[in-house]
């Protein structure tokens, strides 16, 4: 039985916080998404932080580790790429997702460089919030823009 292809791929530009990276890999096990983490990261993955945030799910998680971003661009072409930035004008309900979608989101201090997000400012897309907020936590953010893929899909496939 072959493996189902990830009905999205979350990528985390440079991640620095070892929960957040162990948060989010949980909510792509529980949405059928794969993980990708561009180097370098924050931490080690067999810190203890992200082990413990993960559960016992991340034996489940579809993850890759990769160098930098033009290495995933090759080995995921002609995908759709969603950039998610606090800098958005577009919140993420105006975008139309699609399954196999790539939803980058970049570090917890830095977010996504420049030169990332001008690769299609069209595609930069953000989530609302009030100015007292400077910005959402990571794996906050990428749950509330998984979900709202997956809203727009009609919901996860049948298991």
């Amino acid at each position: 039985m072959t493996e189902p292809s990830p009905l999205l791929h979350v990528v985390l530009h440079q991640p620095e916080i070892p929960q957040n990276t162990g948060t989010i890999g949980r909510t792509c096990v529980a949405a059928g998404a794969k993980l990708w983490l561009i180097r370098p990261l924050g931490f080690h993955m067999d810190d203890h932080h992200l082990r413990r945030a993960g559960l016992d799910y991340w034996k489940h998680l579809d993850w890759e580790i990769v160098d930098d971003w033009p290495t995933l661009r090759e080995r995921l072409p002609d995908r759709p790429v969603w950039y998610l930035t606090k800098k958005a004008t577009r919140y993420v309900w105006e975008a139309t997702f699609r399954p196999g979608d790539i939803l980058l989101f970049g570090s917890e201090t830095r977010g996504l460089p420049p030169s990332i997000l001008s690769e299609n400012p069209s595609h930069n897309l953000g989530l609302p919030m009030r100015p007292q907020v400077r910005s959402l936590n990571l794996a906050n953010a990428v749950t509330a823009v998984v979900y709202e893929a997956i809203r727009q899909f009609g919901g996860l496939p049948e298991l």
